[in-house]
């Protein structure tokens, strides 16, 4: 996702991309995707640069990443971790999941751990039913997950070693 260069380095390697596009306004979901690499998240700062770079209203930058769930206007953790909510999921106790899994982490859905490791998100289906309940870190997925134990197991495989 993001690397470790400096923050005017990926400036740099953005304004480059969308330098390379020939039709530059009409790849706005194009040039945030790789924004995100870049960055991790899309800052206010980062949309009004994008808005300017493209010659186009800040609130259609805004509009486009606030449309889209893939896009984040928070820093995210080095790992993402989806509880699946589809119908097969929430019938066989992915709501006690993802209570767990927030107790664990020591978050709600949709925030990020302090440490910026986790962060916790739901899907509605990522077509593992016969799994249920599911869930998912980093896109593998971790299936009939009822324990507490077994949640800890999984996010375990996740934290740094001390």
């Amino acid at each position: 996702m993001c690397d470790n260069t400096s923050s005017d380095d990926n400036y740099h390697r953005l304004d480059d991309y969308i330098d390379s596009l020939p039709y530059k306004k009409e790849n706005l979901i194009g040039i945030l995707h790789q924004a995100q690499e870049l960055f991790g998240f899309l800052s206010d700062k980062l949309q009004l640069h994008i808005a300017q770079k493209l010659d186009i209203p800040a609130a259609k930058v805004y509009g486009v990443v606030s449309f889209y769930s893939f896009f984040t206007m928070k820093p995210r953790g080095q790992h993402t971790a989806n509880i699946c909510m589809g119908t097969a999921c929430f019938v066989r106790g992915a709501e006690k999941l993802q209570k767990e899994v927030e107790k664990q982490m020591g978050i709600k859905t949709g925030q990020t751990t302090e440490d910026n490791l986790f962060s916790l998100d739901s899907l509605r289906c990522i077509g593992a039913c016969g799994l249920a309940p599911v869930m998912m870190v980093d896109g593998k997925v971790y299936g009939r997950i009822h324990e507490p134990e077994e949640v800890r197991q999984v996010l375990e495989n996740y934290r740094p070693e001390d």
